[in-house]
């Protein structure tokens, strides 16, 4: 079976473009880039490998790329107690740009949220449950 890249391209921008809208960033689509890029990244390193790999296994190819990119499966996972940890763990995704892509705690909130309602349409309900599982309560509410 040949690869169609092309395939993945065409999905990846009609979910960017999802994305995008459902993110209220018209305005600024390279903001979504990196903000998808900073949950997806914070949630595979504070979730226990085989939930990482399960949620891996369930996402399009477009969104595989994202999750891996930069990926060490060697480094420690990082240990969640509080919203406001995960909070900061996403910030430290977009070092450069945080200030501007996440400027308050609830606004960064809100994008966690809206990220992870929009996984839903690749990810199973239960492998949410899975995940909400080994997440600290009030992380919880958001996946």
């Amino acid at each position: 079976m040949p690869l169609n890249f092309n395939k993945y391209a065409q999905e990846g921008n009609v979910f960017m473009k999802d994305y995008i809208f459902e993110m209220d960033l018209e305005e600024t689509p390279e903001k979504a880039g990196r903000i998808l890029t900073a949950v997806l990244h914070a949630l595979r390193d504070t979730i226990p490998m085989q939930e990482s790999l399960q949620v891996l296994a369930q996402l399009p190819m477009f969104l595989k790329a994202v999750y891996v990119n930069g990926w060490s499966t060697k480094e420690r996972k990082q240990t969640v107690k509080t919203l406001d940890e995960f909070i900061s763990i996403v910030k430290g995704y977009s070092p450069v740009t945080s200030d501007n892509d996440f400027i308050t705690d609830e606004l960064t909130e809100h994008y966690i949220q809206t990220t992870f309602f929009i996984l839903r349409k690749y990810v199973s309900d239960g492998e949410f449950d899975d995940i909400r599982s080994v997440l600290p309560k009030k992380l919880k509410a958001l996946v």
